[in-house]
């Protein structure tokens, strides 16, 4: 997220936490509405609130989640998250999701006239909550962030321990190229690539657009669409973003 827009939100409200959204069928740490997320945590004793509906094609099933992704800047640089999800698979009924605990804190930011960049460590446990889930998984990303006026480019990538019969550990990076085109108003591209979660699964490369649109006072609108390179899948994600 620029420099620009933060400031632009800041005039117009205090600022808010928001958490990830999650790829169903998979875990995912997200960065809306991006699945590579950002290193800037929520700003202090403020709250982004993401009402969000997130979902997953392959040819013959697909898989949708919606909820809440709550993120509140409770220190300086660490911002506390929590995702409260819906669940609903192809033949299945709509079930309570898997909830996610995380903790984002940077520890390292970008200086005018450096080559140095924000950079977050965001440990996050997914809890087994919804049906068919028998074990927690740990992610264990790390995130990096540089400013170019109006361009962001931020990415990394981390380890998922995915614990559970026919399960399997997995690692994923990716990177996103953003651009505020007008004030409360920017454009990205991601490329992110995820290995297999399961025995009987394969890796996923996906392409992705997204954009961020502030709408009026608190509200924003978020959303993303997204390509598999390397087999068939559409992945989409869409909020309503509260600033409190």
């Amino acid at each position: 997220m620029s420099k620009r827009i933060r400031a632009i939100r800041l005039k117009r409200a205090a600022w808010c936490a928001g958490l990830l959204a999650t790829m169903i069928a998979q875990p995912v740490w997200a960065g809306p509405p991006y699945l590579t997320d950002d290193p800037e945590p929520t700003d202090l004793h403020h709250w982004e609130i993401y009402n969000f509906v997130s979902g997953e094609r392959d040819p013959g099933a697909s898989s949708v989640d919606l909820g809440e992704d709550i993120n509140y800047g409770a220190a300086k640089d660490l911002q506390l998250t929590m995702v409260l999800p819906l669940h609903q698979e192809t033949g299945a009924p709509l079930d309570v999701g898997n909830v996610e605990l995380g903790a984002k804190y940077r520890f390292a930011h970008q200086l005018p006239g450096t080559v140095s960049a924000d950079v977050s460590f965001f440990p996050t446990v997914i809890l087994p909550t919804g049906r068919g889930a028998s074990r927690a998984q740990l992610l264990l990303p790390l995130w990096l962030q540089r400013d170019f006026g109006p361009w962001s480019l931020f990415g990394g990538g981390g380890y998922t321990l995915n614990p559970g019969p026919g399960n399997r550990n997995f690692a994923a990076v990716g990177v996103v190229v953003a651009r505020t085109l007008r004030p409360g108003f920017q454009l990205g591209l991601e490329v992110n690539h995820q290995g297999s979660t399961a025995v009987d699964d394969r890796s996923v490369t996906a392409l992705n657009l997204g954009s961020t649109i502030h709408i009026k006072g608190p509200f924003s609108w978020l959303a993303s669409l997204g390509q598999g390179l390397n087999r068939r899948q559409t992945v989409f994600y869409t909020s309503l973003k509260l600033d409190l």
